[in-house]
This record gives structure tokens, sequence and C-alpha cells, in this order.
């Protein structure tokens, strides 16, 4: 009976408090800008997730924990975008994991674990709701409906008491209760808000009662039985195992490759660095944008190649002379990474610079990183797994890097920068994509919009279409950054800047009509 009593309260006072989130929720992000609201309502979670497990606080370094979990919700002050909610919402599951004592240390088994909680949180509320009810049944529902409401009469009711004294003490209480219209708040209720909330209540309850899904445990005996229905193993395919993966396949493979290899990196010194003319009919930028996502490519088979011939404890992988084949061939590999960033520098230079292509250094970089970790696995010895936890921070610490670098301010500089209105050499600037870039393209085109002023070859009427639309939309972002909720550092800081440079003047009554708006 004691366990009925506590069983069932600890599910409402979950509830209550998810409610409480969903209230919050409502007031910051239901119809509202999206800012640093995401922030405040993610350290509130983590806040409610803290006063859930009261009993993880008995460990002398649980304050790691916190701290931890502020580092990895700093980018959402920065910027809110999809990768810096993605860290947040990790960093969160790890952290209600880790305060509910359900967190398997390692980055691999992490990774998994954030992966199995994404997939069961849809589920997690209804899940819970339908085995609370099944609870009620088994224990009488009207044992469970009295203790359930019993526990809230005095609170509720010294509650109400004490709002209606400090309401009769404080005239700003008094104030702030006038203003309560109920039916005002029954308007409130919409379909579109009500899914809200239900959305919002399966979110944050996964983190208020953090679980991974269960799988069923293989029954004992069956593995045994099914090894013993199998065939045995075929001995001469075993033999052409050994033929075909054996020291002598590998040894011979990795001769060929690193010939291979070593022709295509001669190509492209000879091409790219040298400085070698290229056959009639081919461009630089032509050969760049035909060599750079194949080589990549190339560098991820290799990888697989290696991890494949080079397992922990095989034989091949004691071999010296393969070691130092390997050696020589990931280090090719390595500068086939560099040949393919240099290749897409060269593109981009004759045809600007985008969000795709900024994509694809962040990767080559990655895929460099990922195969200096090979050579080191393999020169210290160490598994695979330490491999895949290696690269697993390197991917987080690459992507928590990234929600600090303002890749839209970045495309539109270069490509303003590097335009023909501002060189003389190059292609003109793709205005209508610089412009879709939003308010952080504010700044280049402040800088195209001084040079066609002081350039006479410039027309006047795309100049003054451009200060047009300039002007709106710096009116238009400035209106939206009125309310507090859209904050963010990175919008603070183009507030500053447009305080600086001041408004762009054009005259009365000219209309903006820019192409492709």
């Amino acid at each position: 009976m004691t366990a009925l009593f506590t069983a069932a309260p600890s599910f409402c006072g979950r509830f209550g408090v998810a409610a409480l989130l969903v209230v919050l929720a409502d007031f910051l992000f239901y119809g509202q800008p999206i800012g640093i609201t995401v922030l405040l309502f993610a350290m509130l979670v983590a806040a409610a997730v803290i006063a859930l497990h009261p009993a993880a606080f008995s460990d002398a370094r649980v304050w790691v924990k916190p701290v931890a979990l502020l580092v990895a919700l700093l980018p959402l002050a920065e910027n809110v975008s999809a990768l810096s909610v993605s860290i947040a919402l990790a960093a969160l599951v790890v952290f209600s994991l880790s305060l509910s004592g359900r967190l398997r240390y390692g980055l691999a088994r992490i990774a998994c674990q954030i992966a199995l909680f994404g997939l069961a949180a849809p589920f997690r509320f209804i899940r819970d709701f339908i085995r609370w009810r099944r609870t009620v049944r088994r224990f009488g529902r009207r044992r469970v409906r009295f203790a359930t409401i019993a526990v809230w009469v005095m609170p509720l009711t010294l509650g109400a008491v004490f709002l209606a004294l400090f309401g009769a003490a404080n005239p700003v209480i008094d104030y702030w209760l006038s203003l309560i219209d109920l039916m005002k708040l029954l308007d409130l209720i919409e379909l579109a808000r009500i899914a809200f909330w239900l959305f919002v209540l399966a979110g944050v309850w996964a983190f208020l009662r953090p679980r991974l899904p269960r799988f069923r445990p293989r029954v004992a005996g069956v593995k045994h039985d099914l090894a013993n229905a199998l065939p045995a193993a075929d001995p001469d395919r075993r033999v052409v195992e050994d033929i075909v993966f054996g020291r002598p396949a590998i040894l011979r493979a990795l001769v060929v490759f690193n010939v291979l290899f070593a022709l295509q990196t001669g190509l492209d010194a000879a091409y790219l660095w040298g400085g070698v003319a290229l056959p009639d009919g081919l461009s630089y930028a032509a050969y760049a944008h035909r060599g750079a996502y194949p080589l990549i490519v190339t560098a991820l088979l290799a990888a697989g190649f290696v991890l494949a011939a080079l397992r922990p404890g095989s034989a091949t992988s004691a071999d010296p002379i393969i070691r130092r084949l390997v050696y020589a061939w990931v280090a090719q590999n390595i500068m086939l990474v560099v040949s393919s960033i240099l290749r897409l520098d060269l593109y981009i230079g004759v045809y600007a610079l985008t969000y795709w292509r900024i994509a694809a250094f962040v990767w080559m970089g990655l895929v460099g990183a990922g195969l200096a970790l090979i050579i080191a696995r393999i020169a210290l010895g160490k598994s695979n797994a330490w491999l895949s936890s290696a690269n697993l921070l390197t991917l987080s610490l690459t992507l928590y890097a990234c929600c600090f670098v303002n890749f839209a301010a970045t495309i539109a500089n270069y490509n303003v920068d590097h335009s023909f209105e501002m060189t003389g050499l190059g292609i003109p600037v793709d205005v209508v994509y610089v412009h879709s870039l939003g308010p952080a393209a504010f700044p280049a085109l402040d800088r195209l919009i001084a040079q066609q002023s002081n350039t006479a070859a410039v027309g006047e009427i795309p100049n003054r279409q451009l200060v047009a639309v300039q002007k709106s939309d710096k009116i238009r972002y400035r209106a939206g950054q009125q309310n507090w909720r859209a904050w963010s550092f990175r919008d603070w800081r183009l507030l500053a800047y447009l305080d600086r440079t001041g408004p762009l003047m054009v005259s009365d009554g000219f209309q903006p009509n820019l192409p492709g708006r």
C-alpha cells in the first residue's frame, strides 16, 4: 500500500512539472520569434530534471555535469540554428540520463543512447500514462484518485488564501489579479495551440523521466541451437578467403594502390601546384570541379580497406611490410584530401561560395582527420572502438565550433569581396543569392553599394534598387528585434553595426524592385 501512495503522486508530480514547462513554452514560443528563449527554455528543462533527481547530487563531482551542459548550450546564445538546437538536445539527453543513473559511458555508447532516446521520446509519455492507468486499475481507482487529489488539497487551498492576502496587501498583485479574464483565456484555446502543447509535453516528459527502450533478451539456448542447426564451415570456402584476402593478396593490393595514388598525386602536383598547362579545352575550374568529390569517395573507400585489412590481432596487422605500405597509402590519401580542398578552392574562386561548398570544406577536413586517426590507431595498437570514439569526438568538436561561425556572413563577404564589382576580376556578384542569405548579408551589401556609388561604370538604377531594398530590410529587421525573445548574441552584434553605420538614404517615392525578390 505504501508503494501505491508513493507511485501515483510521483507520476502526478512529474506531470505537474511538465505542465508548468508547457505553460512557459507557450509564453516563450507560441506566436513569438525564436531567439534567446530557446536557451532559457533549455535551462528551465535542465532545472526541472535536477529538481526531479535530487539524489544525483550526492556525488562530490556533480557540479561537472551542469557546467558541461552550460558549455553545450552556449551556441544557443550565439545563434539559434538547426545545428545549435541539435547539440543542445543531445546535451540535455546525456544530462538527464546521467542524473538518472542510466548513462553508459563511452562516446560510441553515448551516441547510440542518444539515438535510442530520440526514437523512444515521442512515445514515452503515452507509454507511461498507459502504465499508470494500469496501476490505477490494479490497486483500485478510488484510493488512487483520493491520494492524487488529497496531496493537492492543502497546497492549493493555502496557496489561494495566501494569494488573496497578498492581493489585499499589495496593490500591484491586486492589479494583476484584476487583469485575469477567464473568458479571454478560453479564447486562446485553439487546435494549433493544443497541438503545440501536446508536442511540448511529449518532448519535456522524455527528459523528466528519461528511459531507453528495452529489447527482449535472447532466450537461453537459442544461439546454441542455431549454431547446431547451421551447416559446418566449408573448408574450401575458407581456403578461398585466405587466398583472396590473405597476406599475399593484401600486400599486392597495397603495392598497386600506392602506385595508382602516387600517379594521381603527381598529376595534381603538376597541374594544381606546378602550374603545368592543362590540355586544350579544359579549364582549371572544370579540372577542380570534376575531381573534388570523387577523390573524397576514394579516400573513404581506402579507409574502409585499411580497417578491414589491418584488423586488430590479425596476421596482416603485425606484418612490418604491410604496415609500412599502409602508412604510405594513408599518407597519400591525406594528400588526396588536401588536393580535393585545393580543387574546391579553385572552383570557388571562379564560381563563388555557397553553403554546400562550405559544407564540403568541413567534410573534407573531417575525412582528413579520420585518415590521420587511422594511422594513430595502427601505430598505437588501438581498437576500432577507440577509432570510432576518436572520430565521434572530432565530429562533435567540429559541429560545436561551427555553431559559432556565421556562415551566411562568411559567404556574403567572400562573394562580394571577390566579385568583379569589387576587384575587376572574376564574375559579377549574384545579388539575389547574397540577399537571400538574410540580415547577415547587410554589411557585405553595404560595401557593394558603396563601391557602386564610387564606380561610374555601374548604372544608377540597379544601385538605387539595392539601396531601397536594403533600407526596407533593415527597417523590418529592427522591428523584429524589438521583441526580447528574438535576442541573440549574433543579432546584438549586427544591431551594433547598424547603429554605427546609420540608415541608408534614398529618394522619396522610390519603390524597391530587386530581381527575383
